[in-house]
């Protein structure tokens, strides 16, 4: 047997890269949901955003290892910057959606420089204070921001001049599952990529990935900067689609709740972000409506027994007694008499 070539590593990558049917059923449903259940058309929205947002720190936290407690800068930082665009410059939502993209990834390329160096805890304070500094700068400018009663009379015109945004929210939530989808193939093409493939060797072992000639330092900035840009597209989308932006996209929570929703799909995964929030959101939407004063007590709970028992083992209670393990091996032995 003769050694892998680079054109075999390649088409490798690109089988991985390859959609499953399932996928395509998925997104048709996506799609469909806002016309089939109109009332529920602003939920849609919110999690095709928040999903956005969640693939974004996926990148850095699941693909490379850098774990951050600041994302929520570069959301704000989106959202700020399409909202001031739509009421300075022009309210056409897909020029400023590039606008604050462009913005957010510049700022996330500047930010890199704090991620280079030192370990994770070191970069977790980082990161935070990057947002703690953004959050109290929208606050203090407050002739531009708007400060803490947020940035009012943001007006967005229609979608390509064609599509209106309705009361109902059905125009916002194909348009967010539309920009969802363009960016998740790009960056399914990106996590699947040489490229790609390094960034999880330096997640791995950044001084095995050093030794063997990878440039850390720069694909560290390069990541990053592009999970900025992917985030602060999750914020465009927020303050386009509601016509509003606040001190809340810069809060700490925003943060939490996004590494919350990665723990609960799971990292390394880009489906990870979209299954954690919608498992999310949609626990928050049920339990804030059944017990609006301790519905975070319930979220909290279920993430603690999640983690003590492991995601897998908790979507198949026959493996808590040992049924599972009992089961392969009665199959093993079966296999082996056979």
């Amino acid at each position: 047997m003769g050694t892998p070539s680079s054109a075999d590593f390649q088409s490798a990558l690109l089988r991985k890269a390859r959609w499953h049917p399932v996928e395509f059923v998925v997104w048709a449903v996506a799609f469909a949901l806002p016309l089939v259940m109109p009332s529920h058309s602003l939920l849609v929205n919110e999690i095709a955003i928040v999903a956005l947002f969640a693939m974004s720190l996926d990148l850095i936290l699941g693909y490379t290892g850098i774990v951050s407690l600041g994302h929520a800068a570069f959301f704000g930082f989106g959202a700020y910057a399409a909202a001031l665009f739509a009421k300075l410059v022009m309210p056409d939502p897909t020029v400023g959606l590039v606008v604050a993209t462009v913005l957010s990834a510049v700022l996330g390329l500047v930010a890199s420089v704090t991620i280079l160096r030192g370990s994770d805890l070191t970069r977790l304070m980082v990161t935070l204070g990057t947002a703690l500094l953004l959050l109290e700068l929208a606050n203090k400018l407050d002739w531009l921001t708007g400060g803490a009663d947020g940035l009012q009379g943001v007006v967005m015109g229609p979608v390509l001049g064609l599509f209106e945004f309705d009361l109902y929210g059905r125009t916002a939530a194909w348009y967010s599952l539309a920009v969802m989808l363009v960016l998740f193939l790009l960056m399914r093409r990106l996590v699947h990529s040489p490229f790609g493939a390094t960034l999880k060797a330096i997640r791995d072992n950044r001084l095995r990935a050093m030794a063997i000639g990878i440039p850390v330092v720069s694909r560290l900035a390069v990541i990053y900067t592009i999970a900025a840009g992917v985030a602060g597209a999750a914020g465009a989308l927020l303050a386009q689609t509601t016509g509003f932006a606040s001190l809340d996209v810069l809060a700490f929570d925003r943060s939490a709740d996004v590494l919350l929703m990665l723990v609960i799909g799971g990292v390394g995964w880009l489906y990870g972000g979209v299954a954690g929030a919608i498992v999310f959101k949609l626990l928050q939407t049920w339990l804030s409506a059944v017990t609006p004063q301790y519905w975070m007590f319930w979220i909290g709970l279920i993430l603690v027994v999640m983690v003590l028992t492991g995601r897998e083992r908790l979507l198949k209670p026959w493996l808590w007694f040992g049924m599972g393990k009992k089961t392969g091996k009665t199959k093993s032995a079966k296999g082996g008499t056979a």
